[in-house]
């Protein structure tokens, strides 16, 4: 039987129970990796001798020869997160840095195939890089700015007439008396333009509003696409950003067939970051203009298995058993 290793953390449960159980109906079996257990509760051992490389997997439920897996999903990672806070600065943050570069290293060294590889995801979440490539690609983009810099944004603001949003290249929370609130998208009035003193201790990203008729999700899996649309115009609160109330919405995502070329173009991006798996964003503008925001290479794609339906951890699987042909090295695609 097929060994998929599918590297995450303790807190993700419904992604990877898709996938363990599209896995095991497709005749293979997925093995699971919580890297917040590393290397608190769970060793890794890279040796080499008389001119071989092993790896070694051990955990309380068992030791694992890695050459045994066939394929391996990097899906999250959270190594070190265990290591005790109450320890020296200086000795948890070097063992935090060695934890991470050396599980990185065992995951590096693996024979099988991997969706994605750690360079080609770091690579694609580039966001100066996404959209630079995709611009080339001939896919619009909003007009947008990253700055540090208050003053570019008061210039950047005169010269979107439909007035611009700002966001995070990251996704984080703000906790207030223990309550989460995550940090959407949002408008700048103009009246804030002049309160914008503290993005000299962080930039951000700034563009022009894009009118909507709807926003689109496109998960790539492969050469598969699965294009699905929200009308987020019909919530005020998801108005700006369809996450602000995403799960009142989540049974109003509809498939979305996109124009050929513009898939192709898709293709063509995923291609072109050697990628396997990808979560685009889109914005569908009034006029029928479709404009790229981002690409996630390890987004979230649960909600799309709920409503539409698309079966994309059956296609996941599929791809890591090699049933379905991918991405190779050099982005070339292959048959299984």
């Amino acid at each position: 039987m097929k060994k998929v290793l599918i590297v995450t953390h303790s807190n993700e449960h419904y992604c990877y129970d898709l996938v363990a159980n599209a896995l095991q109906e497709e005749g293979g079996e997925a093995v699971r990796i919580d890297t917040d257990r590393y290397p608190t509760e769970i060793q890794l051992t890279t040796d080499y001798q008389n001119g071989g490389l092993h790896n070694y997997l051990e955990t309380p439920e068992g030791r694992l020869d890695l050459a045994d897996l066939t394929a391996a999903w990097y899906r999250r990672s959270r190594i070190g997160q265990k290591i005790p806070g109450d320890i020296d600065p200086q000795l948890r943050l070097p063992s935090v840095e060695e934890s991470k570069r050396s599980f990185m290293g065992v995951l590096h060294s693996l024979d099988c195939f991997i969706l994605d590889p750690y360079f080609h995801v770091r690579q694609a979440s580039s966001k100066q890089l996404q959209l630079k490539i995709a611009e080339q690609l001939g896919i619009r983009i909003p007009k947008t700015m990253i700055t540090n810099n208050p003053e570019e944004v008061r210039r950047f603001f005169r010269t979107c007439p439909e007035g611009i949003i700002t966001k995070m290249q990251t996704s984080f929370a703000v906790y207030t008396e223990g309550v989460e609130n995550v940090v959407f998208t949002n408008i700048i009035e103009e009246s804030m333009l002049d309160e914008l003193e503290g993005l000299e201790l962080c930039p951000m990203t700034f563009q022009e509003a894009i009118p909507k008729e709807v926003e689109l999700r496109v998960t790539i899996v492969g050469d598969q696409v699965y294009s699905a649309s929200i009308d987020s115009q019909s919530s005020e609160r998801a108005k700006v950003d369809w996450r602000k109330d995403g799960h009142a919405m989540i049974d109003m995502w509809k498939e979305h067939p996109l124009p050929k070329a513009l898939e192709q173009q898709l293709l063509q991006l995923m291609d072109a970051f050697q990628l396997n798996y990808g979560a685009i964003d889109l914005i569908l503008h009034p006029d029928g203009t479709y404009y790229f925001l981002e690409i996630n290479p390890a987004g979230e794609f649960m909600w799309l298995e709920h409503a539409p339906g698309f079966p994309i951890s059956r296609q996941l699987a599929k791809v890591l058993l090699g049933k379905a042909w991918r991405r190779n090295e050099v982005g070339n695609k292959k048959s299984a």
